[in-house]
């Protein structure tokens, strides 16, 4: 075999090779990566739920819409809801600082300004991106806001 026909060989096995590995590595990581289900207090419920609160898959956490259902402005009604969101990231392993990303569903539109000054800062200096919505026909239970989100752990 010349010296050129040798040495494409050698890179192409290399490059194949190195393919090879990536793809490995892909379905190894594919296998680890199970669903888990956090339920309260750690405890499945007696009764299948209509939908689970706190979701996790490889290293994604999937956090539930949480409403306030009590008596309130939007700002106490989405201060409550960012600090029981906060509380599940942490029983998941995450935090705040590591929600990738967040969809508000508002009652009113006009709660916007409101809403967002109770969310500013709250997921530190580099917040996730957002969308923002005010649902049509309200939000179940009675809350001015519902939000939901995504995180790493």
């Amino acid at each position: 075999m010349a010296k050129s026909n040798r040495r494409n060989f050698l890179v192409k096995g290399s490059v194949a090779a190195a393919g090879v590995a990536a793809a490995a590595k892909t379905a190894k990581a594919d296998e680890k990566a199970t669903k888990k289900v956090h339920w309260r207090n750690g405890k499945r419920p007696e009764k299948t739920p209509l939908f689970s609160g706190i979701v996790s898959y490889g290293n994604l956490v999937f956090i539930a819409g949480i409403g306030a259902h009590f008596e309130g402005d939007i700002k106490a009604h989405t201060k409550h809801v960012l600090d029981e969101i906060q509380k599940r990231l942490e029983e998941a392993g995450s935090s705040m600082e590591k929600v990738l990303k967040v969809n508000v569903y508002l009652n009113d539109l006009k709660d916007y300004a409101g809403m967002n000054e109770m969310f500013l800062g709250r997921f530190g200096s580099e917040p996730p991106v957002r969308t923002t919505i005010a649902a049509a026909g309200g939000i179940p239970g009675n809350s001015l806001v519902e939000i939901d989100c995504i995180a790493v752990v």
